[in-house]
């Protein structure tokens, strides 16, 4: 107690609030290729922000443009805005992610802006419909710069850098195991699935985890109706996924709870065959 010397009457002091009573910081997660609102990665980045991660993510709007789909305008911004609404501090950075300096300078701006990182999950992609005799060294060497180069380069900055407690750490990738038509695409995948799978061993002494998930056939605006429902006929839960599927298997893995699962290529895809 001190005494108020207007008054002669003893005044409260603050004590130091506990441990046990100061907000929990939340962790950070990054995650690359998140463009469209309805696409897996923003589904991924509203699920893990609403279970108490702050989201830096990252964008190519190039790619987009050169997409059928196009760029969704004031795409960014709703993503953004979704994902502070669940409390989450925000950071989004357009990346051009088949320039090889480009995931050094990514980590950079986002340990600027919102510190260390804890969950990389890479949801980017170059995927050009294309089969082996159609296809263009460029387009082979583009999709292997983006699905596998960049990769092994954002995984390699996440490990040079990773200093969260040991145990906490989590990398995902999503993959696909299309090839027929898609070969570059297919191809720089499966490259993609071996390079994060080694981080699960090579960053044992950091206690980080490594997954990569398949999520199958998932509805963001590119199907055609022949296609969908070719789909429903080999997916027996008769149903297309949807981006929240892979959202909720993300969040399990980067929780507490999913910390056992590592090392391994999973399929969330309702059984499609």
């Amino acid at each position: 107690m001190t005494t108020n010397s207007d008054h002669g009457r003893p005044t409260p002091v603050p004590s130091p609030a506990s441990p046990a009573s100061l907000p929990t910081p939340r962790p950070l997660a990054l995650l690359t290729g998140v463009g469209r609102t309805i696409g897996i990665g923003a589904g991924i980045a509203r699920q893990l922000a609403a279970s108490g991660w702050d989201i830096a993510f990252t964008y190519w709007t190039p790619y987009d443009k050169r997409m059928s789909w196009g760029v969704e305008s004031g795409a960014t911004e709703a993503i953004t805005a979704g994902l502070t609404e669940c409390g989450a501090a925000t950071l989004a950075v357009e990346a051009d992610l088949a320039d090889p300096e480009t995931p050094a300078r990514v980590f950079d701006e986002v340990e600027r802006a919102l510190g260390k990182i804890t969950a990389l999950v890479m949801c980017h992609c170059e995927s050009v419909d294309s089969g082996l005799l159609d296809t263009t060294v460029e387009s082979f060497d583009r999709h292997f710069a983006v699905n596998a180069r960049a990769t092994w380069l954002l995984i390699r900055e996440y490990g040079r850098r990773f200093a969260a407690s040991p145990g906490s750490g989590r990398i995902i990738a999503l993959t696909s195991d299309h090839t027929v038509g898609n070969l570059p695409y297919g191809a720089s995948k499966g490259a993609l699935d071996r390079i994060t799978l080694a981080a699960a061993h090579e960053f044992a002494d950091l206690g980080v985890t490594a997954n990569v998930i398949n999520p199958g056939p998932v509805d963001t605006g590119w199907m055609t109706d022949e296609g969908r429902e070719y789909i429903l006929g080999r997916t027996p839960l008769n149903r297309i996924g949807t981006p929240q599927d892979a959202a909720h298997l993300v969040d399990f893995l980067c929780s507490p709870q999913g910390q056992w699962i590592n090392g391994q290529l999973l399929l969330s895809n309702g059984g499609f065959a």
